[in-house]
């Protein structure tokens, strides 16, 4: 191992290989500056090497891209904390627990996945064989059913709900407060959500909208 490189890894930290040094400064500008317009220079100048070194340890840009969408998104997932468990606390509480966690990773991974748009071949190979094709909402999503299976099968959540239906509400109604800011011209204000929107959306979700029938 040459100085040069020896001292890239002891500054990037520990015992990592190139490889790793080389995914994790990508994950890193991805999440400073999302994916467009990242290029193989940006990754190379920022992890200290050749623009050709890249190419040692992966088939291309491409590659390197999605492998570092993948840290991206386990750092950020991790970052979220564990979901509520089903039977403790409040049903209701839970959900609001579930609705800001849920805004809180969108919110760092839709700016990603946007910006690949023009590059589908990094999407396709983020959901091929070798990699997690998980993409962070969808994860959100499923977990979100299951604890709401596990509070129906307790007893805390009427029988005859829909599970799958109220899940895909919930993780909607983020995904729409997020979505316009991910492709809104311009510089964007730090995000903000509305005072009473998750109490309102939880509610909404809980006792639906139907009348109460009278007595």
């Amino acid at each position: 191992m040459s100085p040069r490189r020896a001292a890239i890894l002891r500054d990037g930290g520990g015992d990592r290989s190139l490889r790793e040094h080389l995914v994790a400064t990508a994950a890193r500008l991805i999440s400073e500056r999302g994916t467009a317009g990242l290029t193989v220079r940006d990754i190379a100048r920022e992890a200290g090497v050749a623009d050709g070194v890249l190419y040692n340890h992966f088939a291309g840009k491409e590659e390197l891209l999605a492998t570092a969408l993948q840290a991206h998104v386990h750092e950020v997932m991790a970052a979220a904390g564990e979901p509520p468990a089903a039977g403790e606390g409040t049903v209701e509480e839970n959900l609001r627990v579930f609705v800001d966690r849920g805004l809180a990773v969108l919110a760092r991974l839709l700016p990603a996945f946007a910006g690949l748009l023009g590059q589908p071949k990094v999407l396709v190979l983020f959901h091929g064989p070798g990699f997690h094709p998980d993409d962070g909402g969808g994860a959100l999503r499923a977990v979100l059913a299951g604890y709401l299976r596990a509070e129906q099968e307790l007893g805390r959540i009427a029988a005859d709900a829909s599970t799958e239906a109220a899940a895909t509400m919930i993780m909607g109604a983020c995904h729409e407060l997020i979505l316009p800011r991910v492709f809104a011209p311009g510089p964007q204000e730090p995000m903000t959500v509305r005072p009473g929107f998750t109490g309102d959306l939880v509610t909404t979700v809980l006792r639906g909208i139907a009348p109460v029938p009278e007595r």
